[in-house]
């Protein structure tokens, strides 16, 4: 079972952080991230605070992000299908955007997740055509009706 700490010592572990790794920890999206993971996979009440813990336990420096999945196994009861899909999305939704910042805190390179995507899909950006100016525009072989287009009457 994980050590257990007290609130003094938390908080004096929690100043030493990284300013990025401060705001995951009490930061509304964390928070949502957390509900939504849980809710998807059907985890309510008290394992949610739990898992909840863990996470932040990790952001902390207290629980190397590795050991996540195995900890809500045995802590939490969770089927190891079910631990192994809900640590996948905490990895990519909470630990990827902060990677850098747990990289430094454990000393560890974190190295993304196999077929999990971690970041949000790159926007294509189209090539702009040139604007060509009305003497360059082909001209049309006949003048008249277009013979795609039904006649206007």
């Amino acid at each position: 079972m994980p050590e257990e700490y007290t609130k003094e010592q938390l908080w004096r572990l929690y100043e030493k952080l990284p300013e990025e790794l401060k705001e995951a920890i009490f930061s509304e999206e964390t928070a949502d991230s957390i509900w939504n993971i849980c809710s998807k996979h059907g985890i309510e009440g008290e394992r949610v605070s739990e898992i909840a813990k863990y996470t932040g336990r990790v952001l902390m420096g207290l629980l190397p992000p590795n050991e996540l999945q195995e900890t809500l196994e045995k802590e939490l009861q969770l089927e190891p299908e079910i631990a192994k899909k809900v640590y996948q999305e905490i990895f990519r939704f909470i630990f990827y955007p902060v990677k850098t910042s747990l990289e430094e805190l454990y000393k560890i390179e974190m190295i993304p997740i196999a077929g999990v995507p971690v970041k949000p899909p790159v926007k294509r950006v189209t090539e702009e055509k040139p604007e060509t100016s009305p003497e360059e525009k082909p001209e049309r072989k006949s003048k008249g009706m277009d013979r795609y287009r039904e006649p206007i009457e």
